[in-house]
C-alpha cells in the first residue's frame, strides 16, 4: 500500500511547529534552494508508506487499524503483539499494556499451542513499557540528568515512582518464569535504582552488585549544563556539530533529529556565556530530518558549511542536503545546484577530504544497500566551481553494501587520504588511495584483507586516530550486535556473544595489529554514535560512545574510556557522570568556554516516536594540565585544512615528547570542532609545532609558540598569529 499518511513524530520541534512559533517574524530569510528542499522533504514525508517506515508508529497504527486480524491463532497473536508494540512506539502506554494483557490471556487459554518463548517476549515488552514511561515522566525532563545516569544515586530518585514500581512487579513476574533472562535482570536493577531501593531491596538472586559500576580511574565529575544554556534539545536520534559558523572565534552548535519532519536547529554562541537559537534567522526553517550532520568548507570561502545525511536504516532513499554558509548569518540549501541531489539513496554517513589533493574538499558518502538494492556508495569530486561529480566507479571506490559509517585518514603517510568503510553483516573495507599514476589516473585499491582490518562483521561507528602517539593513523571500529542480556552478562563477568569493537594499531608497513584486548577495549559498546577527544589534557585521546538500539529494551548506559598514557583504556563512565541511559548518537568534543579543555555535547534519542531524549553538554571541570589550540587555514590546501598533520614537540622533565594530531572532525557520528585542541599534560614548554599541509606535502616548523594559548596558522606564513578570546563563565549545572 502507498498513500498519504500523517507521520506524527511526537514531542520534538517540527517544521510546522517552528512556523507557528515564528509567525509574523518578518520576511522569509530562506533562499530559493532551501524553500525547494523544504517542500520536497515535506512532500516525501507525506507519501511514505508506513509499512516501510515502522518507526512512524502512529501512521502504522492508522493503516493497520483498518485491517482485520488474521484468523489463525499464532498469526493473530503476532498481529496483536505487533500492534501493541507500535502502540508503545507511539507513546500510548496504557493501550499497549492492555493489548499485551489481551495477548497474554489468549496465550494462557492456548498454552499447548503457543511457544513459551513468545509469551516471555510479550511479558518482556509489557514490562519495558512501564519502565520507559517512568523514564519519560522523570528522566526526560530539563535539568533531570541525575535521574538518567547509571548507576542512579540518591539524587536521581524519581519523584513520581508509580510506573517504576509497576515495572519492578512486571520484571519480577517475568524472572520467576525465566530466571535466566539477563535483560530482565538488568532492567529490574535499574528500576530499583529509580525508586531509591537499590541495592538493598533487590532480591539477592537477581542483584547486580554496585561494585561492577565502579570506575577504573577518577576523571572528576563532568556536570550537564545543557539546560542552563538552553541547549537541552529534545529529539530523536541525530547528529551534532560543535564549530564556529559565524567566524567570531566562538564555537556554535548545530543539532539534527532523524524524524522525517524533525527540524534542524542552530544555536549561536553569544560569546558571553549564553547561546541563542538562530534556526529561523539563519534560513534553516524546513530543513528537517538527518541522522547525521558534518561540517565542511566545500567552496573555500572561509565559512563552514553543513551536510545533512538522510535515510539511514530505511530501505528507501531521501535526499541529503548541502547547506552553504553565506557568511552573513544565513545558510542556503544548494544540494541541487551542486549536483548532489539525485539520485538519492538511504545514508547516514559521509566524510569530507581532499582525496585528489587539488586543494578542494571532496565528499565520500556511504549508502545503505538494503536487501540487495543497487544503492552504491558515492565519491563526489569537487569541480572547484560549486559543483560535484560522482567518480566512485572510475576510481575504484564504489562499494555496494549496507555501509553504516565511513572515515578517511592517511594510513601510510604518503599524503593521500585513504578510506575505511564499516559495513553491516559483511567484512569491512579499507581502500588505499594510490594517488595519480603517470597517466594522471586516480585510483583506490582494496587492501582490507592484507591490512587485517575486516572485523567486526556487524560494526557501526568508526574513525582514524593516532591513539598511541607514534605518528601513524590507527583505526577504531565499534561492534553493533548485542543480545539484550549481554550487557548484564559482561557486568557480571559472564560469557556473552556480543560483537566487540576493534582497535587496529598501524604497524607502519601497510598492516595493522588487533590490540583490542591488550588495550582493554574488549567491552560491549553497542555503539550508535561516538567520538574521541582528550578529557584531561594529558595529550592522550579518550573515547565517548553513545549506545543503544532500535529495540525499546536496549537500555545501555553510554560509556567513556580514558587512555592511560596511550597503552590501555580505563572505564571512567561512573566517575565522570557519563553513563546516560538514553540512547546516544551524535557526539562532539570542543572547547566551548575557551578555558583550554574540551567539553562534550551528546545528542540523545531513539528511533520511535516516543523515544525522545534531551541532549547533554558535559562541562569539563579542568585537570590542571597545559594545552594549545591551533586553528589552521589552508591556502593551496583546502581552507579548513582537513587532513593537515600536526606534530607538537614538548619539553618535559623526562625529555622530549611528541604529540600527533590530524585535522578532522573526529568520529563518524557527531562532529568535533576543526580547530585542534591539544592537551600537553605537565610539559614545561613547547620546543616546536610542525604542520604538514595536505595539498602540497610541505612542512613548516613554528618554534615561537607558548603553552596555554590559541594560535591561527595560515599556510605559507612564517609566524603563527596569537588569538585572544574571552574565557566564558558557564553555570555549574542544574542537572547534577
Amino acid at each position: 500500500m502507498r498513500g498519504k499518511v500523517t507521520l506524527r513524530l511526537a514531542q520534538v520541534i517540527t517544521h510546522a511547529a517552528l512556523l507557528a512559533a515564528c509567525s509574523g517574524a518578518g520576511p522569509d530569510p530562506r533562499g530559493p534552494g532551501t524553500v525547494q528542499m523544504a517542500d520536497l522533504l515535506e512532500e516525501l514525508a507525506a507519501t511514505v508508506d508506513p509499512m516501510r517506515f515502522e518507526y512512524a508508529s502512529s501512521a502504522w497504527l492508522d493503516s493497520m487499524s483498518k485491517v482485520d486480524p488474521p484468523s489463525g491463532l499464532n498469526e493473530r497473536l503476532l498481529f496483536h503483539a505487533k500492534f501493541a508494540t507500535q502502540l508503545l512506539g507511539s507513546g500510548r502506554f496504557e493501550e499497549a499494556a492492555d493489548r499485551y494483557d489481551d495477548v497474554l490471556e489468549e496465550i494462557t487459554r492456548n498454552l499447548s499451542r503457543v511457544e513459551p518463548e513468545f509469551g516471555l517476549e510479550v511479558r518482556s515488552l509489557r514490562a519495558v513499557g512501564y519502565f520507559l514511561r517512568a523514564v519519560l515522566e522523570n528522566c526526560v525532563r530539563p535539568g533531570a540528568t541525575a535521574r538518567c545516569l547509571v548507576p542512579i544515586g540518591p539524587d536521581g530518585e524519581y519523584p513520581e515512582p508509580r510506573r517504576s514500581w509497576a515495572a519492578i512487579r512486571a520484571y519480577e513476574s517475568l524472572l520467576e518464569r525465566a530466571p535466566y533472562d539477563l535483560a530482565a535482570r538488568w532492567a529490574l536493577n535499574l528500576a530499583y535504582m529509580t525508586v531509591g531501593a537499590y541495592p538493598d531491596s533487590v532480591p539477592p538472586q537477581w542483584l547486580i552488585p554496585p561494585r561492577v559500576f565502579d570506575s577504573e580511574h577518577d576523571v572528576k565529575r563532568f556536570h550537564d549544563i545543557a539546560p542552563d544554556l538552553g541547549l537541552h534539545v529534545r529529539a530523536h536520534a541525530g547528529g551534532s556539530i560543535m564549530d564556529d559558523f559565524d567566524g567570531d572565534g566562538y564555537l556554535d552548535l548545530v543539532v539534527s533529529s532523524w524524524g522525517l519532519l524533525d527540524q534542524l536547529r542552530y544555536f549561536r554562541n553569544n560569546a558571553d556565556g549564553s547561546f541563542t537559537e538562530r534556526t529561523v534567522e539563519a534560513g534553516l526553517e524546513g530543513i528537517v530530518g538527518g541522522l547525521n550532520i558534518v561540517q565542511t568548507d566545500y567552496n573555500n570561502d572561509g565559512h563552514l558549511d553543513i551536510m545533512v545525511l538522510r535515510g539511514g536504516w530505511v530501505p528507501f532513499g531521501f535526499p541529503n542536503s548541502l547547506l552553504r554558509n553565506n557568511g552573513d548569518g544565513t545558510f542556503e540549501d544548494v544540494t541541487a545546484e551542486a549536483g548532489l541531489l539525485e539520485p538519492y539513496y538511504p545514508t547516514q554517513t559521509a566524510t569530507w577530504g581532499d582525496f585528489d589533493n587539488d586543494g578542494w574538499l571532496d565528499v565520500y558518502i556511504g549508502n545503505e544497500a538494503w536487501y540487495g538494492a543497487d544503492f552504491p556508495s558515492q565519491l563526489f569530486r569537487n569541480n572547484r566551481d560549486g559543483t560535484f561529480t560522482d567518480v566512485a566507479r572510475e576510481v575504484g571506490a564504489q562499494v555496494v553494501a549496507v555501509v553504516k559509517a565511513v572515515a578517511s585518514g592517511d594510513i601510510d603517510n604518503d599524503g593521500w587520504l585513504d578510506l575505511y568503510l564499516s559495513r553491516r553483516g559483511e567484512p569491512n573495507v579499507l581502500l588505499r588511495n594510490a594517488g595519480l599514476d603517470d597517466a594522471g589516473q586516480w585510483r583506490f585499491v582494496d587492501v582490507s584483507r592484507e591490512a587485517g582490518v575486516q572485523q567486526p562483521i556487524y560494526s557501526f561507528t568508526t574513525w582514524f586516530w593516532d591513539y598511541d602517539n607514534d605518528g601513524w593513523q590507527d583505526i577504531f571500529v565499534s561492534g553493533f550486535r548485542s543480545p539484550l542480556g549481554d550487557v548484564a552478562a559482561e557486568y557480571l563477568g559472564s560469557r556473552h556473544t556480543s560483537e566487540l569493537p576493534r582497535l587496529y594499531r598501524n604497524n607502519g608497513d601497510g598492516t595493522f595489529s588487533d590490540v583490542t584486548v591488550t588495550t582493554r577495549l574488549n567491552k560491549i559498546m553497542f555503539t550508535m554514535g561516538g567520538n574521541f577527544g582528550d578529557l584531561d589534557n594529558d595529550g592522550h585521546l579518550d573515547i565517548y560512545v553513545g549506545t543503544g538500539d532500535m529495540d525499546f529494551r536496549a537500555i545501555v548506559p553510554n560509556r567513556m574510556f580514558r587512555s592511560a598514557e596511550g597503552t590501555f583504556f580505563q572505564d571512567v563512565t561512573t566517575s565522570g557522570g557519563f553513563g546516560h541511559m538514553s540512547k546516544g548518537h551524535g557526539v562532539a568534543f570542543g572547547d566551548l568556554d575557551n578555558d583550554g579543555d574540551q567539553d562534550i555535547y551528546a545528542q540523545m534519542g531513539g528511533a520511535h516516536e516516543f523515544d525522545v531524549a534531551h541532549s547533554v553538554l558535559f562541562h569539563n571541570p579542568g585537570h590542571g594540565n597545559h594545552w594549545i589550540t591551533l586553528e589552521l587555514e589552508g591556502v593551496q590546501s583546502n581552507r579548513p585544512a582537513i587532513g593537515a598533520r600536526i606534530t607538537v614537540t614538548l619539553e618535559t622533565p623526562q625529555g622530549y615528547r611528541d604529540i600527533f594530531r590530524t585535522v578532522t572532525s573526529g568520529g563518524s557520528f557527531g562532529a568535533s570542532s576543526l580547530q585542534q585542541e591539544i592537551g600537553l599534560g605537565q610539559a614545561t614548554g613547547i620546543r616546536g609545532v610542525t604542520v604538514t599541509w595536505p595539498a602540497t606535502g610541505n612542512s613548516y616548523v613554528y618554534d615561537n609558540v607558548t603553552m596555554d594559548r590559541m594560535y591561527r596558522i595560515r599556510e605559507g606564513d612564517a609566524v603563527p598569529t596569537p588569538v585572544t578570546l574571552e574565557r566564558l563563565q558557564f553555570p555549574s549545572g542544574s542537572g547534577r
